[in-house]
């Protein structure tokens, strides 16, 4: 069954998932922090570190939001960054923090749909997603057209919410993310569904090995999947 925000609603799960991340978009990066204690900026550090020795020129940032990603991506010193995200109201966000540190020149945040993406194939050197694959309508088509824009060599690094497995985490985890984190996102954020969908869409991912089989599926190799603080978030590497 497919999970989605606004189950009295019968719109298409893109549909939705627009339409909660532009209500949530003023405070989605407060939240993102305060609700990770600020450990989403270590992770995406992280994750980018992977791609230092690769030197990519070109980046292409999946689900992009506010562009968080795609500004720690900046280390790399690449030439171009494209960030492609279905949300208007996260892309007018991140672009008044690009303009804030004078990097429009480098990354270009564009409206358009992740699963089927308005780029040609075999033209980014490398490929990022952070927290955005899980809200894919198909997860294996919007995989497999990341996979068709990459280049031959090219690098793919995913950060995505995975669950723990081990005890006494796993059900710290699970109470803190039914119980706790829906409350406070619905208070601050006004959107009575999006904190509640987060939970139910990590529970509902196919993480860890699961997940590596629909990326090899899409046409990535020498897949690897590299757990972070307990199981909580996996980077997922994979190569064209």
């Amino acid at each position: 069954m497919t999970v989605v925000p606004y189950k009295d609603k019968d719109s298409s799960k893109r549909e939705q998932i627009a339409e909660m991340f532009d209500n949530v978009s003023p405070k989605y990066d407060f939240l993102n922090h305060l609700l990770s204690a600020g450990i989403d900026i270590y992770w995406r550090k992280r994750a980018i570190k992977l791609l230092k020795k690769e030197k990519p020129q070109t980046i292409l940032d999946i689900a992009t939001g506010t562009g968080d990603f795609a500004i720690e991506a900046l280390k790399l010193k690449p030439k171009k960054i494209v960030g492609i995200d279905i949300s208007e109201g996260m892309l007018a966000v991140g672009r008044e923090k690009i303009k804030k540190i004078g990097m429009e020149n480098v990354i270009d945040l564009r409206m358009g749909d992740s699963a089927n993406l308005p780029l040609e194939s075999n033209s980014f050197d490398a490929v990022i997603a952070s927290f955005g694959v899980r809200n894919f309508e198909n997860l294996l088509h919007g995989l497999t057209d990341m996979c068709r824009v990459m280049k031959p060599g090219g690098t793919c690094v995913i950060l995505e919410f995975s669950k723990p497995k081990t005890f006494p985490f796993k059900q710290l985890y699970n109470f803190y993310f039914r119980y706790i984190l829906p409350i406070v996102g619905r208070m601050v954020s006004k959107d009575t569904a999006a904190y509640t969908y987060l939970p139910e869409s990590v529970q509902a991912f196919p993480d860890g090995n699961d997940f590596l089989k629909i990326y090899e599926q899409a046409g990535f190799k020498d897949t690897k999947c590299i757990p972070l603080t307990f199981g909580i978030c996996s980077i997922y590497i994979g190569k064209k």
